[in-house]
């Protein structure tokens, strides 16, 4: 249940709510997870707008993007990491309709220490997580 931030200059995106499900459908699909509202309600992105001269590299361009995902530890393994991180690129360029953005594009991948993911005032470790899962799926398997 991944957390996503990006981090651009204002305008950068024309429309931040589709770029933000996009963001977020796609990491739920490298995490592998399955389709269930727990997830699906659980996975967000949040689009910061931010003043352009409030960005800049030490040359002093401020034309990039960074974006950071927060996971649970553990559930993105190295192919998954490349994966994400180049699919996550690729959205952001298209969503600026600049395709160079890819170049000037950071992507952070960051995993949240076990038990330091909170859902609904409890701090959940990966053994919560996952029996809220199957109780979900059980649950949807019993009124099928």
């Amino acid at each position: 249940m991944p957390m996503i931030d990006v981090y651009a200059a204002a305008g950068t995106f024309p429309d931040s709510h589709t770029l933000a499900q996009d963001l977020a459908a796609a990491v739920m699909r490298w995490e592998q997870v399955p389709d269930l509202p727990l997830f699906a309600t659980n996975t967000a992105a949040f689009i910061h707008s931010m003043d352009q001269a409030a960005i800049s590299n030490v040359a002093g361009e401020s034309s990039y993007v960074r974006v950071q995902v927060l996971t649970p530890v553990g559930v993105l393994d190295r192919d998954k990491q490349l994966g994400v991180v180049e699919e996550l690129t690729e959205i952001i360029a298209a969503a600026a309709g600049d395709p160079s953005l890819r170049e000037r594009t950071w992507v952070l991948l960051t995993e949240s220490p076990e038990g330091g993911w909170g859902i609904g005032g409890h701090a959940n470790t990966n053994a919560d997580i996952a029996a809220s899962a199957r109780a979900a799926l059980a649950g949807s398997v019993e009124t099928q």
